[in-house]
């Protein structure tokens, strides 16, 4: 036979019967609270220590010294009483506040309980007489007065009382002292509002104005010291472009396409690598031999290194391009190229940038330069992107760490300007743009007949850099030496049927296959 024990009827409801506080207000503005609590079950309490005190600050309310019948946990309270009665103490500071000439004590006296407050008395005494006090009872923003408050003769003590307060509500109790009473003071903590950190205003649109006026101007004052190309004499910059010498060809400085692709944007990219292979095919180093196609495939061609060819006369740069071309090949099509030589054209890069500063027109190398400045324009925005989010955080001048920002993303982009041509490469550009300008025109001029074929087949790679090779191409198609159209040049051969009609838009085609074969290689990713 199982006998069962008989359960509670219901487990006992937590409450708080009763609590009888004490409050001293003492020198320094530390509040000395003791509560003497009577309850059942384990109700707990959570202590307000944090409330809005203006639009930027927060007001804390910081409890040391607990001791009693109970333990702190971070803000929450819980009794180890005995019976059901408990008694605790602690200190409050930051419960003074200067207010209308004088000190403004206030606490919530009772807050934050989970279980209801049947019954609340408060005995509240000061360094001297009270001169007004007041109290709040409800929901913590309540307008509503306690149930009874009041004090002695001498004015030295007054005494709270309320009664029914539901979980969570606060019963708070207001006095005011004479100015100096206590001598405390509250405790702000700036509150992070993202409108408050970067308020505008005069103190701090000013500054911002100030500091953008002098940082931006550090930048344009750098690229005016460091980043100008110098300054050429005016009959150096206006010199005219021989186009001939003795009917031969006579490009501008002497220089090469891939040269003078560098030395106008400062930069190696692919353009002067495809004008490069046009050149090595017209100085007869190699041949270009267009593929026969069908309707539907795509244009291919024949890369061919001509035996017996000087190399040791060629430039470092393309001496380093024929290599990467061939790579001990003797012909290659132009498609085998796409991603398979970029290691050789890192060195094509690489001997570029080196033949401009040895040619003399930059004192140091422009990609080392853009390189240097971007770097450092990249560090100042991030210095600046720590700058705000401390100011931000801790002030309201989070707009002036904008300003650094702001100066460094203008270094980093100003940084693809900073390569400087020397007085010799300033006035190699400018001859260099009058042979643009020539070659714009596509002016046969008083060249022979007989030579015309070579001679504008030399021109056409600088007219590849100059992003004009189909007007300058059809300058070519239309050329011959003897009345009549040729099918072939010496350097660029058709397939069957093919004619130097057809070389313009050959040319076109080919330019754009080759840079696109340079393009997929990670070393030349700029467009053309």
């Amino acid at each position: 036979m199982t006998v069962l024990a008989a359960a509670p009827a219901h487990a006992e409801a937590d409450s708080v019967n009763k609590t009888d506080i004490t409050a001293e207000l003492r020198p320094g503005g530390v509040l000395h609270v003791k509560e003497q609590i009577s309850y059942t079950g384990q109700p707990r309490r959570t202590l307000l220590t944090r409330t809005r005190y203006d639009d930027a600050n927060d007001r804390l309310y910081r409890v040391t010294g607990f001791k009693g019948e109970g333990t702190l946990s971070g803000d929450t309270i819980a009794l180890t009483g005995k019976n059901g009665s408990a008694t605790i103490e602690y200190d409050v500071a930051g419960a003074v506040a200067p207010a209308g000439g004088g000190e403004e004590l206030r606490w919530y006296v009772v807050s934050g309980w989970s279980a209801p407050v049947k019954d609340a008395v408060v005995k509240l005494s000061g360094p001297s007489p009270l001169q007004n006090l007041s109290c709040f009872a409800g929901d913590l923003a309540s307008a509503t007065g306690c149930t009874a408050a009041s004090m002695d003769e001498s004015g030295t003590r007054a005494e709270f009382e309320q009664q029914g307060l539901g979980p969570s509500q606060a019963f708070t109790v207001v006095a005011g002292f004479p100015a100096g009473a206590s001598g405390g003071k509250p405790i702000l903590e700036r509150r992070f509002e993202l409108a408050n950190a970067f308020a505008l205003n005069t103190l701090t649109g000013g500054a911002l104005v100030g500091l953008l006026v002098l940082l931006l101007g550090g930048v344009g004052l750098l690229y005016w010291t460091r980043g100008r190309d110098a300054r050429v004499l005016d009959h150096e910059a206006g010199g005219t472009v021989t186009t001939t010498r003795d009917g031969r060809f006579s490009p501008p400085d002497g220089v090469r396409p891939g040269q003078i692709g560098t030395l106008i944007d400062e930069q190696a990219d692919v353009i002067d690598v495809t004008a490069t292979i046009v050149d090595l095919a017209v100085r007869g180093y190699i041949r270009i031999d267009e593929q026969p196609r069908g309707a539907y495939d795509a244009p291919d061609w024949l890369l061919v290194k001509l035996p017996d060819a000087p190399l040791e006369a060629l430039l470092d740069y393309e001496r380093a391009l024929h290599q990467a071309i061939f790579d001990g090949r003797d012909y290659v099509l132009l498609s085998q190229l796409h991603g398979t030589f970029a290691s050789g054209l890192g060195k094509v890069r690489d001997a570029l940038y080196r033949d401009v500063v040895a040619q003399g027109w930059f004192a140091r190398r422009p990609d080392s330069v853009r390189t240097r400045w971007t770097t450092i324009g990249v560090i100042v925005t991030a210095l600046g992107v720590l700058a705000t989010v401390l100011l931000a955080w801790f002030t309201t001048y989070g707009l002036l760490g904008l300003a650094l920002i702001i100066a460094g993303a203008a270094l980093s982009v100003g940084g693809q300007y900073m390569p400087a041509k020397t007085a010799k490469g300033s006035a190699a550009l400018a001859h260099t743009l009058g042979f643009r300008d020539y070659l714009a025109s596509g002016e046969i001029g008083e060249v022979p007949p007989a030579q015309r074929i070579e001679l504008f087949s030399r021109y056409l790679p600088y007219a590849v850099v100059f992003d004009n090779v189909d007007r300058w191409a059809r300058v070519v198609a239309s050329l011959n030496g003897n009345a009549r159209q040729a099918d072939n040049l010496y350097w660029y051969q058709g397939p069957a049927e093919w004619d130097l009609s057809k070389f313009a838009d050959s040319m076109r085609t080919l330019t754009l296959t080759t840079s696109g074969a340079i393009s997929a290689s990670r070393q030349f990713r700029r467009p053309i």
